[in-house]
């Protein structure tokens, strides 16, 4: 597809702030604002441009091997690292602003291979875009912290414009839906483990292959009560008197205690709904 007359102005100001550095390091997680990043950030420095994927139990099932694809598809180099979010009890407690230490632990490594690889000149970028400002994001203030640019926001790209260009650049995750960490399904204050996101992660991968259902959450409550959020008019394939059985047993077995279908249908960030103002304002300090 072509470019309309100003988002070719954007991806010309976007491949300019990436021309201006001397090496990228660019935070992948294989998403499309990442990915568009990613390219863009080929296309301005070649080989002086890096993706760095973060692997630990909160990332998807597909996630890791999406972005080796992805990666080799673009041809920038690309490197996978362990994180260890799950060793910080700021993490495992799941307070409102749990991402601010996800995002700092990967920070903090990124930052530790750019001192090992003598790679002082090396500016880290990631993939948030205009919209990301207006959400509860405290990741974005681990990355004020380390000094990590986001291109996208200074050339002024909002979520449909990362979506058209990467459509025009043929990427094959133009309209793939967000894919956010397993941790976010978990009901804040309800403590974060590695048993917990892996049957999320299994329950999510469950109804994505029996029922062909791509965008879909499965959010972990209080009591391991599980709650599907599926698009409105995908509730009905899980609704059938043969769908019900199957998919109630699954979760069981699973390990989940009690099984609800959300009739709101999904909501990206759906959780976030359910903090106060205040709370907001307290993670934001603590952040």
């Amino acid at each position: 597809m072509s470019l309309s007359a100003e988002l070719s102005r954007k991806t010309d100001r976007l491949q300019q702030i990436l021309a201006d550095m001397d090496r990228i390091i660019v935070a992948f997680s294989a998403g499309v604002d990442s990915t568009v990043v990613a390219k863009a950030a080929f296309l301005a420095r070649g080989d002086q441009a890096q993706a760095v994927t973060a692997v630990s139990p909160s990332l998807a099932s597909g996630e890791k091997e999406e972005a080796i694809r992805l990666a080799e598809l673009i041809g920038i180099p690309h490197q996978l690292v362990s994180t260890s979010e799950f060793a910080t009890p700021e993490y495992r407690a799941n307070a409102s602003n749990r991402c601010f230490y996800c995002k700092t632990e990967l920070y903090q490594i990124l930052n530790q291979a750019i001192a090992r690889h003598d790679w002082q000149d090396a500016t880290v970028v990631n993939g948030a875009n205009l919209d990301d400002r207006g959400d509860h994001r405290p990741g974005m203030q681990a990355a004020a912290d380390f000094e990590v640019r986001s291109p996208l926001i200074e050339a002024g790209l909002n979520k449909a414009d990362v979506r058209d260009l990467a459509r025009h650049w043929d990427l094959p995750i133009w309209n793939k839906p967000a894919h956010p960490c397993l941790s976010s399904r978990i009901a804040y204050g309800v403590e974060v483990t590695e048993e917990r996101v892996g049957r999320i992660d299994a329950a999510e991968r469950f109804l994505r292959e029996e029922f062909d259902i791509p965008e879909l959450r499965v959010r972990l409550e209080p009591q391991e009560l599980a709650r599907i959020e599926v698009p409105l008019d995908q509730i009905n394939r899980l609704t059938t008197p043969t769908a019900l059985p199957r998919v109630t047993q699954k979760f069981l077995e699973l390990g989940f205690q009690n099984v609800t279908l959300d009739l709101q249908g999904f909501r990206s960030g759906s959780m976030n709904s359910f903090l106060s103002l205040e709370e907001l304002q307290i993670a934001a300090h603590k952040s």
